[in-house]
């Protein structure tokens, strides 16, 4: 092992290498030395999860050097014994698990570092297959199940204005010797999805550094680079509505002009941002074709898309891509601003009410409730609801009233409005009229610090002191604030810095639970949804994490429950409902628990869950406020709960010892938690009742009336 001279501070928990000696496969990574020095830790583990079964293998880990804090530590898997057991996944995770001597296990998932981890792969000839290891989109560090093939990736990647298309990489072929550049050569293929291909010649490099790190026995990797270059307009494609992967593929001189050909080329992390996309149109078969150069984002794998060129369409195209420039640029925002506060002193519309719910993307929660009790209630006022218009088929079909947010029709209606109803802030560039009554609903009681009293904020595209202060500029706008309890009133006032009118009500949203929660409203629900009559009903819905993005707005959840032991205890019995947050933009695979899992995280209003779900799965989400009010049990999956109060958010009361139900931070405790509840029939002890009656003492059904009361009684529609 080479010796390191340095260690960067952030590298704990990190791959560093993987050898292989003696039929033994040696993996090492950097740990704290607390991580695994503590006295109160028991032992130190690595463990290969298969993603789909949920099927584990522990290792044990030792340390072999230590630099200061930080220890270079391995574990060892024998490829006799372990390797055809690997090979029999498809996708294995690797974790780090400590265990304490009083039982608490402590699990993290082990992260890549930058080099090319696909050249550290096992192969087994005999089957003729490969353990590859590779970096996810979440810089985790994982194992993948292949077939033998060209270990392929794209370095280096431009295109100039031109269309010269130029990239440098390299490939690598299981027990194939690059020493000699004479005996093979690289190929660049464009292989379409209807099998015709377009090759292009790529020339050999020299890459000493793959062959100092990742020599293979007397298997050299010193002509195991290339670079190449090709001019898209030559490009001739017969099939023009087609995409076409880029792989790589190398001739085999000395085995008999053999070709061997990679799947999909992966393209670097830190190339993403720069090439996507890159557009060209040329003549094809005398066609206009356009070409355009991508990247799958998920896989990170190297595609051209064709299509073919309509100037009139293209123009449209080209012309709605600049609108959305347009629309979006500081330079609008300054323009609507100037215009919403002009039109805003236009004649105030005195029975239009605007009403949006988690911007706009929802038909839903307590604007919802106050909605439809005003529709039925008072039919003399206007109402509609303002949309995103990605998320308009939430509102079409509902005999609903509603304007696409930011449209020009919006601009000239919102500020004229006499109220203005939401759960959630407005951008704040957008000026409140003097004679609009802004209703600011809310969505949840507080278990997590909210704005001001938030120690660090971990959101993308903001820092802590600007999140509060442009929370606080925001609520300094609205006019009344709905509260579930006293609790809540307590920290909104201080949190929102919140000094007007607060409406300690109950939340409208709850009222259905109460009014509705009776065998017709379930059966037909069930039918609604196609949830089997016989079945019970486990609904899982935990929060996003604050620090767990991939850009501004755009969350990720990591699923930890692992679905497969769930199926396999409680699948003749159960269905699965998930419902993630609004704000986490991941799409869950859930093809393999088909009958078992429903993914109902689109559904635009999470109270019909409620009322059919038997038990509910949480985390740190304010749901479990809501649900408490059915009287039914809750289970709390905190896997993260350490991190989670400490660093993320930190919590208004002591969650652990308070929380309406048991907490657990595995799997295997959840369904635990669930057996014992079957033993008792579901019965709820006394700390249920404590909660009860500190959080739900308000609800009874009537609190949309309350609100609305106090809110529009004595304007113009009341009667």
């Amino acid at each position: 092992m080479s010796q390191i001279k340095s260690i960067p501070s952030n590298i704990t928990g990190k791959i560093n290498s993987i050898l292989y000696r003696d039929h033994m496969q040696v993996i090492t990574l950097y740990l704290e030395n607390s991580q695994i020095s503590d006295e109160e830790v028991k032992s130190v583990q690595l463990l290969f999860k298969e993603r789909v079964t949920g099927k584990v293998y522990s290792f044990p880990i030792k340390i072999s050097e230590i630099f200061g804090e930080i220890a270079l530590c391995e574990a060892q898997v024998d490829l006799n014994m372990y390797g055809p057991l690997l090979f029999e996944g498809k996708t294995w995770d690797l974790y780090i698990e400590r265990l304490h001597h009083d039982g608490v296990i402590k699990k993290q998932r082990v992260k890549s570092n930058q080099e090319p981890l696909e050249l550290m792969y096992f192969h087994d000839q005999e089957e003729d297959r490969m353990l590859v290891p590779f970096s996810t989109n979440k810089y985790n560090f994982s194992f993948i199940v292949h077939s033998t093939k060209v270990i392929a990736k794209i370095e280096n990647f431009t295109v100039n204005p031109k269309g010269i298309v130029s990239f440098e990489g390299f490939a690598s072929y299981p027990d194939y010797d690059f020493s000699d550049k004479d005996h093979f050569e690289f190929r660049l293929l464009l292989v379409g999805e209807s099998g015709e291909k377009v090759e292009f010649p790529l020339t050999t490099l020299y890459r000493p550094d793959l062959s100092d790190r990742f020599r293979r026995g007397v298997h050299s990797l010193d002509y195991s680079g290339f670079r190449g270059e090709f001019d898209i307009h030559q490009i001739n494609m017969t099939n023009p509505l087609e995409r076409y992967r880029v792989k790589v593929g190398i001739k085999q001189r000395d085995r008999g002009e053999k070709t061997v050909i990679s799947n999909s080329i992966k393209i670097l992390p830190h190339l993403e941002g720069g090439m996507l996309p890159k557009s060209f149109v040329v003549k094809s078969a005398g066609e206009k074709i356009r070409l355009t150069l991508s990247v799958l984002k998920k896989k990170r794998t190297f595609f051209i898309r064709s299509e073919k060129y309509d100037f009139i369409s293209a123009l449209k195209k080209d012309l709605r891509r600049k609108y959305i420039l347009f629309r979006n640029s500081d330079m609008t925002k300054k323009l609507y601003y100037k215009l919403f506060g002009i039109i805003g002193k236009f004649p105030v519309k005195k029975n239009l009410i605007m009403f949006e719910s988690f911007l706009g993307k929802q038909y839903s929660d307590n604007p919802r409730a106050i909605y439809e009790y005003m529709k039925e209630h008072y039919p003399e006022y206007d109402l509609r609801w303002a949309i995103d218009k990605k998320f308009e088929y939430n509102f079409e079909g509902k005999g609903l009233k509603y304007i696409k947010r930011f449209s020009l029709k919006w601009l000239f209606t919102m500020p004229r409005a006499k109220y203005w109803v939401t759960n959630s802030r407005f951008p704040l560039w957008i000026p409140k009229p003097e004679h609009t009554t802004y209703l600011q609903t809310w969505h949840g009681t507080p278990l997590k610090r909210l704005a001001a009293d938030m120690q660090e904020v971990h959101m993308p595209g903001t820092t802590t002191e600007k999140y509060k202060r442009n929370f606080i500029s925001e609520a300094g706008k609205w006019d009344y604030l709905i509260s579930p309890n006293g609790y809540s009133t307590e920290i909104f006032r201080r949190a929102f810095r919140f000094d007007k009118e607060m409406i300690e009500s109950g939340y409208p949203r709850n009222d259905v639970l109460y009014n509705q929660d009776n065998e017709d409203t379930n059966q037909m629900l069930r039918g609604t949804f196609g949830i089997p009559a016989d079945k019970k009903v486990i609904l899982y819905a935990p929060t996003w994490r604050d620090d767990q993005f991939y850009a501004k707005g755009k969350y990720r959840f990591d699923l930890e429950l692992d679905l497969q032991r769930m199926k396999e205890e409680f699948g003749d019995e159960y269905v699965v409902l998930l419902r993630m947050h609004y704000l986490v933009a991941e799409n869950l695979d859930i093809s393999h628990y088909e009958g078992f899992v429903y993914d109902f995280s689109n559904h635009e209003d999470i109270r019909d869950l409620y009322l059919i779900a038997d038990l509910l799965i949480t985390d740190y989400s304010s749901v479990f406020f809501d649900y408490a009010n059915l009287r039914r049990p809750m289970i709390f999956f905190a896997y993260d709960i350490d991190q989670y109060k400490d660093k993320l958010r930190g919590f208004y009361f002591d969650f652990e010892n308070e929380a309406p139900g048991p907490l657990v931070k595995t799997t295997g405790e959840v369904i635990q938690a669930i057996k014992e509840f079957e033993r008792t029939d579901f019965a709820l002890d006394d700390s249920f009742e404590s909660f009860y009656r500190k959080f739900c003492y308000l609800e009874s059904g009537q609190s949309t009336k309350r609100v609305v009361d106090r809110v529009f009684k004595g304007s113009i529609g009341s009667r």
